[in-house]
């Protein structure tokens, strides 16, 4: 009896010390990740030189300039920083309500149409994941130009095709784990197609849609590439193309302003993130109940 529980005891003493290891190997990680956010936060309250001299210290008597960094950034040039913050905010509500939209409704039909069609249109949608942007970026250019769709109004179409894989991938899945009963109920009490769907599928999807959309928004509000391809930057800039072009004004580099205006554009995001961060894992797991 006694060597059982000393046995016991051994247990639970190696299991806690595996888990007080990883605790430790994952707040490494952690730190290492949030590491260069504390960095372009800290360089954005210090000048320019400061910025290239002494990248990892704290801002003193010497560096320090408030919020001069803020201001220079969003009033440089004769493009409002203002009016790049509300296209990025339109491009990308506009682009993830038209991809939850769509591809919710393709997953649906997807899931209960036992078809070839659908068989292969699932595939199509899957493989669209693994094929990369850059093999595409230069055709989806000129063919967005000749369709006008090099507009914020617009270009959630485009966005929409390279949303819809990942979207359409976990909608479907987790459409597959629903009862089927629940549909033939409310087509005996006389729902069409698209009263089922909105009445009784779309309340359904609310985990997996809230997960897709939090990975769509933080998708679209960062990229860069993309509107840079399509849009018509004379007129339209979101803010990362803003601040790509503050970094290469008049060949001087305002390394500074560039923080702060990229503080300006994480923040939102970040906490976005924290703020519905549960929501991810319940939404992948939920879709991955049948694949």
């Amino acid at each position: 009896m006694a060597s059982e529980t000393k046995k016991a005891g051994q247990t639970l003493s190696g299991e806690r010390k595996i888990k007080n290891t990883l605790t430790i190997i994952f707040a490494v990680i952690a730190v290492v990740y949030v590491l260069p956010i504390f960095l372009v936060l800290l360089n954005s309250f210090k000048t320019n030189t400061f910025v290239k001299t002494a990248t990892f210290s704290l801002p003193d008597e010497s560096s320090f300039v408030g919020w001069d960094n803020y201001i220079k950034g969003m009033t440089f040039g004769n493009y409002p920083f203002l009016k790049s913050v509300l296209f990025s905010l339109i491009i990308t509500l506009v682009s993830t309500a038209l991809i939850l939209l769509c591809t919710s409704m393709a997953a649906w039909y997807i899931a209960r149409v036992d078809s070839m069609f659908c068989r292969v249109c699932y595939y199509l949608f899957v493989f669209s994941m693994i094929v990369p942007f850059q093999m595409v970026m230069f055709t989806l250019s000129k063919t967005a130009d000749s369709l006008k769709l090099n507009t914020p109004w617009t270009i959630p179409i485009v966005y929409l095709g390279f949303g819809a894989g990942l979207a359409v991938f976990m909608f479907t899945g987790f459409v597959k784990s629903l009862p089927l009963e629940i549909e033939e109920a409310a087509a005996i009490d006389g729902c069409n197609p698209f009263q089922t769907y909105f009445k009784v599928i779309f309340p359904m999807l609310r985990p997996t849609m809230i997960s897709v959309g939090i990975l769509e928004i933080m998708w679209i509000w960062n990229d860069y590439l993309l509107p840079y391809l399509v849009l018509d930057r004379t007129e339209y800039m979101t803010i990362p193309i803003h601040i790509q072009y503050l970094q290469g004004s008049y060949g001087a580099v305002d390394l500074g302003a560039i923080m702060a205006l990229i503080t300006i554009s994480i923040i939102p995001i970040i906490v976005f993130y924290l703020t519905c961060q549960k929501y991810i894992i319940k939404g992948v797991a939920a879709g991955a109940v049948k694949g």
